[in-house]
C-alpha cells in the first residue's frame, strides 16, 4: 500500500508540511517494499486550484492514504470519490509521520478542515486604493 506524506522537501528526513495543495513535495512510501519516492508538487505555485491539481498528482501515484495537515473542500471531495483515506496530526519528519501512522496515532478526517487558499502567500497590505486617495462624488441629477 502506498502512503503519501506532504513535506517541505525531499526524503524521509524532510519535515511534514501541514499544507496539502501548496506543500513543496509529496513523499510516497510503499509499506510493502519500504521504497520511497519524492514528487515535486508542481501545483504549489498555482494562482488557483492548487488543491485539485495536487489531488490529481496523488491519485495518479496510486496512493491509498494521505497524511497531511489541512485539506480544502475540493480536494477532500476528490479523495472521497477515489476512496483515498486522509489522516491528520502528523508531526516532525516524514519518517516520524510514517511511524505515527503505523502506530495508529493519526486521526482520519470526515470533512474538509481547511479553507480554499490556505497557505497562499499574502501581500503586505499596503495598497492605497484610488489614485490621489479621493472618492468621486457625483453631482448629476440623473433623469
Amino acid at each position: 500500500m502506498k502512503i503519501c506524506i506532504t513535506a517541505t522537501s525531499e526524503g524521509l528526513d524532510s519535515e511534514v508540511d501541514p499544507r496539502f495543495g501548496r506543500c513543496s513535495h509529496f513523499i510516497i512510501y510503499d509499506t510493502e517494499t519500504r521504497s520511497v519516492k519524492s514528487i515535486s508538487n508542481a501545483s504549489a505555485a498555482a494562482s488557483g486550484g492548487a488543491g485539485i491539481k495536487a489531488a490529481e498528482i496523488i491519485a495518479n501515484a496510486g496512493v491509498a492514504v494521505l497524511l497531511t495537515g489541512g485539506l480544502g473542500p475540493n480536494a477532500f471531495s476528490i479523495f472521497g470519490e477515489l476512496g483515498i483515506d486522509v489522516l491528520v496530526g502528523a508531526k516532525g519528519t516524514v519518517r516520524e509521520a510514517i511511524s505515527q501512522y503505523e502506530a495508529g496515532e493519526l486521526q482520519p478526517i470526515r470533512s474538509p478542515n481547511s479553507t480554499p487558499g490556505f497557505g497562499m502567500r499574502k501581500g503586505n497590505g499596503k495598497g492605497r486604493g484610488m489614485k490621489g486617495g479621493g472618492m468621486g462624488r457625483g453631482m448629476g441629477r440623473g433623469m
